[in-house]
């Protein structure tokens, strides 16, 4: 294996090469192939594909609710079908659709960003998905056969416990949570893994796309922050489940029904920012592709993500000022509330000014970071009041914290994804989304998520608590109420033109080309869509926009073989060349480990003696997965460490 020089340019892959290659990378056809896939391309789309049908069924709850909000004592709803909605609505976007889409997102393009072929550890990729997908089915099954949690999406005890929630729908969100974080922990090793390891030779640390250092202090906060509500969830089926004298929660034995909040929170908190840091990525890579320059302040823009990552994890406290807390814990996390604010605050003049000194073109991406940045406004000035103490107890409980969290999720991660979709859909299919249409979308979009969410806040002002199913009409809510409603169906129409433009455009859109927004990241380096193999040859970087800095003369890896599949794995700091790497092959494995994991947490619902007999189903797939395989063996290059181009740093 060789790095070509300028001087000896490496000839392109023949036609008989990249067909082997085809060959090797591609997945099996049929059913059994779509099974078994550990394409990050496949896995990733299909991560983002499921989230956004979560999204419809959990909008689908929402319109309901709106609808039974619109007049005052409406009849749409039942106090019990209700509280089923909001419970399972809440439940869905925070859990089966916020992160598992910036997941799939970053599944999908950390190895073509960083020049590889696949994500690290491909069979632990798919059991990853499949017991995402599990998950969601269990939860929607529930709601169907009128099992829906029915306590709110942060189950808070003593609520929750046995003696107020009798029955098995606080059971089947503990152990849906459970499963689904198991889903998020393998997404955040596979992108750490993968980021530090695959990287392209050249690509140092201090050349890394900001999308992918995004996607890696995420990971790091999923890593840190995903077990204390699988801690706490785990708790709390104990305490419902297993009959024995589990009293975690109880405080009349000895628990305490603040350590819920306590656990849970310090995972709820983190978990806005992983939402909301990829979101950052995408603005991060869409503002300079429209401004036709690099970025403004990349490390300040790098220790920002950090610093968030790290304060982020210091500011649960101020979801439980409502609580009997000592006013010195008060204070503490009152100022690290407000201290986030500054590397938030520095993100966004970096991007400000990022846009001030480039020619921006006004396209259906860009009209959506600029709507992004009118929304997250009004969040991020609404969370500063809710950092203090006496303003968030006067609206706790209100539809001002609605209207907050709203804002700061759909116009903080939401219209950034949104961005992203219009971005990246021709990498994904080679073909356009329409442009007129994106622009009615957007606009749909706009009008009616500020339709929706804005009143909200005069709504809890004015005292209107949440989660109540009805309301009087002399309190004088019903007109902001009704146009809440009527703004939430305005953002359905645009979603749904969304989807009819999707469809649309995959079989009759435009033709893409490879690059046809003229970006500089690599993943622009290849087709649209990418081949099984993403390159035929690896690249190597000179910078930090790879594309826009390639004059035709930058090296590329040659050497690997065509007939495994083979990967180059590069040294942490330098991404200087260190060795190859054989990756596993497709297998039925996964996706039966994944079944039986799922068997054990929806039997334990119902019978303890479901431990026991799915780990002895999951024992079996664990041991069919690890069992020696029978692919051959990679044929033996001759053997020469790939030079380093450039010196491979700045």
């Amino acid at each position: 294996m060789i790095a070509a020089r300028p001087d000896h340019p490496a000839p392109e892959p023949d036609d008989a090469a990249r067909a082997a290659l085809a060959r090797t990378w591609a997945r099996a056809p049929g059913l059994y192939g779509w099974i078994t896939t550990t394409s990050h391309k496949d896995i990733g789309l299909r991560f983002v594909v499921t989230a956004f049908v979560f999204l419809a069924l959990g909008g689908i709850l929402a319109l309901a609710m709106r609808l039974q909000l619109a007049t005052p004592q409406g009849r749409a709803l039942g106090p019990d079908a209700y509280n089923q909605f909001f419970t399972t609505h809440g439940t869905t976007m925070m859990f089966l659709f916020a992160v598992p889409v910036m997941e799939g997102m970053g599944l999908y393009l950390v190895p073509l960003m960083v020049g590889t072929r696949n994500d690290c550890f491909p069979l632990l990729m798919n059991f990853g998905y499949y017991c995402y997908l599990f998950a969601g089915l269990m939860l929607y099954v529930a709601l169907v056969l009128n099992t829906g949690p029915d306590m709110g999406w942060f189950s808070y005890v003593p609520l929750s416990g046995p003696d107020y929630s009798p029955g098995k729908r606080v059971d089947v969100w503990s152990q849906m949570v459970t499963l689904v974080e198991i889903s998020t922990l393998v997404g955040a090793v596979e992108i750490i893994a993968t980021a530090f390891k695959l990287r392209a030779p050249g690509m140092s640390l201090n050349r890394i796309p900001l999308f992918v250092w995004t996607m890696v202090v995420t990971s790091f906060m999923i890593v840190f922050a995903m077990p204390a509500v699988m801690l706490s969830s785990t708790m709390l089926a104990a305490d419902r489940l297993t009959g024995i004298s589990t009293h975690f929660y109880n405080q009349a034995e000895g628990g305490d029904a603040l350590l819920w909040q306590h656990l849970f929170w310090f995972f709820a908190h983190p978990e806005v920012y992983i939402i909301f840091l990829p979101a950052t990525g995408f603005l991060a890579t869409i503002i300079p592709t429209f401004t036709r320059r690099t970025i403004f302040g990349y490390p300040a823009l790098v220790l920002s993500l950090v610093a968030t990552a790290f304060i982020g994890f210091g500011v649960w406290v101020h979801h439980m000022f409502a609580t009997p807390l000592p006013r010195v814990g008060q204070g503490v996390f009152t100022g690290a509330s407000l201290m986030i604010v500054i590397p938030n605050g520095i993100q966004i003049f970096c991007w400000v000014a990022t846009l001030w000194g480039g020619r921006i073109r006004v396209r259906t991406p860009m009209l959506f970071v600029l709507g992004f940045f009118a929304a997250f406004l009004i969040g991020g000035l609404s969370g500063v009041l809710l950092a203090s103490v006496s303003i968030d107890v006067q609206v706790h409980d209100t539809f001002f914290v609605v209207a907050h969290l709203h804002y700061v999720l759909i116009g903080g991660a939401v219209f950034p994804l949104l961005a992203a979709v219009y971005y990246w859909y021709p990498k994904w299919t080679g073909r356009m989304l329409g442009e007129r249409t994106g622009w009615v979308v957007f606009w749909l979009v706009f009008i009616g998520f500020n339709l929706t969410f804005f009143p909200m806040h005069h709504l809890g002002i004015w005292g209107m608590p949440r989660r109540v199913y009805t309301y009087l009409p002399e309190q004088g809510w019903h007109g902001l109420n009704l146009v809440a409603t009527v703004g939430s169906w305005v953002l359905a129409m645009g979603l749904l033109l969304l989807v009819v433009n999707a469809w649309w455009s995959r079989r009759y859109g435009e033709v893409a080309g490879p690059d046809p927004w003229g970006a500089g990241t690599l993943e622009w380096a290849t087709e649209s869509p990418p081949p099984p193999y993403n390159f035929a040859s690896l690249p190597t970087v000179r910078g930090r926009e790879p594309v826009w800095e390639d004059d035709g003369t930058t090296p590329v890896v040659t050497g690997l073989a065509t007939d495994t599949r083979e990967v180059l794995v590069t040294t942490l700091h330098d991404a200087a060349p260190d060795h190859r790497y054989h990756m596993a092959g497709d297998s039925v494995w996964p996706f039966l480990a994944a079944l039986a994991t799922a068997g054990i947490f929806v039997g334990l619902i119902f019978h303890p003696a479901a431990f026991p007999i799915g780990s002895v189903a999951t024992g079996l797939a664990i041991i069919g997965w690890f069992w020696p395989s029978k692919e051959p063996e990679p044929i033996h290059h001759e053997h020469e460490r790939p030079a380093v181009p450039d010196g491979g740093g700045e």
